[in-house]
């Protein structure tokens, strides 16, 4: 066209479209949906009286399952890549499903060529650490700690899992405001995502209210399959919330994975401290190792400054104490986290308090105990390192 720009052919604008398209992630894999076949089709038509409103796409994006609950999120992105392309008028999303065939193909490459279900975390080339936050006895904040650890992860830009795997006292769907179950893709589960970390615990699949009833055999099922059923992609870090005490979830971590390590969390009260130990001291028989103490609850702010000490205090030093001797190794006391209202609130309300309340003194802490864990690097202990004998 003489004098001006020429209008991209259909051709054209069709690769383009595809291109932009490799922008838009899977809300739930967190993958291009170019890379994961979920594009179908890519129809560019153009009216020519009505040229000048850009041409009309429909692109065609097959689901991963038919009530696949991030659909209108798709629908949204794609259209907005789409609607990048200069040329591109109106833009139309035509929902499918993706055949039993597409499902296994996506299976395998998301398990990285493996059709079959392996645990990646237990790998001795995984580089993703695994933490472990146990406690001796209930009602020490445990659950609260992982929460908001994550979530201070995720935020300063890593990948982050969780693994509720206190089955009988879940309560990480609620502090994350999590209340969907995992996608099902045949026998992979897709985790649903809050505030950047990828979710899975046994309060998704039973209904309210409703207790679990099980042994030791169906605990270590339960956990296997959290660990290997669902696609928990390229994590940077994986956090168990794990039951207090050291019963059969303590064991069964580290017979799955025995590269883990140990967070304790205790309160300052002797009692909790003696109990927290235990807990602790497990890793000498599971020959698992213990990173450090985080000490809950340590003290109450005061008005005028000074610190009220409710449950006492020098529980968690004591503890680390006792544990390096107990190991051999150097066990630290990561952090003590005051007493504070608005930890407890945003729990309840399912936004952490390192994001609704970055500055409290509660969420400061949890940040520094979370700056700890993300520095550190993992050891060789375990992994191959590409040497073979001459």
């Amino acid at each position: 066209m003489a004098g001006g720009s020429a209008t991209p052919t259909t051709d054209a604008l069709e690769d383009l479209v595809r291109t932009a398209l490799t922008q838009v992630m899977d809300p739930e894999i967190r993958r291009p949906v170019t890379e994961l076949g979920m594009v179908r089709s890519v129809d560019v038509s153009v009216d020519p009286a009505a040229a000048a409103g850009g041409a009309h796409v429909v692109v065609g994006i097959d689901l991963t399952v038919a009530g696949c609950p991030m659909k209108s999120t798709l629908v949204k992105d794609v259209t907005a890549a789409a609607q990048t392309v200069a040329g591109v008028g109106k833009v139309d999303v035509d929902l499918g499903v993706m055949s039993a065939e597409q499902r296994s193909e996506l299976r395998t490459m998301l398990r990285g060529g493996v059709g079959e279900p392996e645990i990646p975390f237990a790998k001795p080339d995984s580089l993703t650490k695994v933490y472990a936050i146990a406690s001796g006895k209930g009602g020490v904040g445990k659950s609260s700690v992982t929460a908001n650890l994550a979530v201070a992860l995720a935020a300063d830009g890593l990948n982050v899992g969780v693994v509720d795997a206190d089955i009988y006292g879940f309560s990480i769907p609620r502090m994350l405001g999590v209340d969907r179950a995992p996608t099902r893709v045949d026998n992979m589960l897709l985790p649903p995502v809050a505030h950047g970390v990828k979710v899975v615990s046994i309060g998704m699949f039973v209904p309210q209210g409703q207790p679990v009833i099980w042994r030791g055999p169906m605990l270590h099922r339960a956990l296997q399959q959290f660990l290997a059923d669902v696609y928990w992609g390229d994590l940077d870090v994986l956090l168990l919330d794990l039951p207090p005490g050291t019963g059969d979830i303590a064991i069964s971590v580290a017979q799955l994975l025995p590269s883990s390590e140990i967070v304790v969390v205790t309160t300052p009260q002797v009692a909790a401290a003696e109990v927290a130990e235990r807990a602790g001291s497990i890793a000498t028989q599971t020959q698992q190792g213990v990173l450090g103490v985080v000490e809950n609850m340590s003290w109450l702010e005061q008005p005028d400054g000074s610190r009220l000490e409710l449950f006492g205090s020098g529980g968690g030093a004591k503890v680390a104490e006792n544990l390096s001797k107990a190991t051999g190794g150097t066990v630290e006391l990561l952090g003590q986290v005051p007493l504070d209202v608005t930890l407890r609130e945003a729990g309840d309300a399912g936004t952490p308090v390192v994001l609704t309340n970055p500055s409290s003194p509660a969420a400061v802490a949890l940040r520094q105990v979370a700056t700890h864990l993300a520095t550190r690097s993992r050891g060789l202990a375990g992994r191959r390192l590409g040497l073979s004998p001459v």
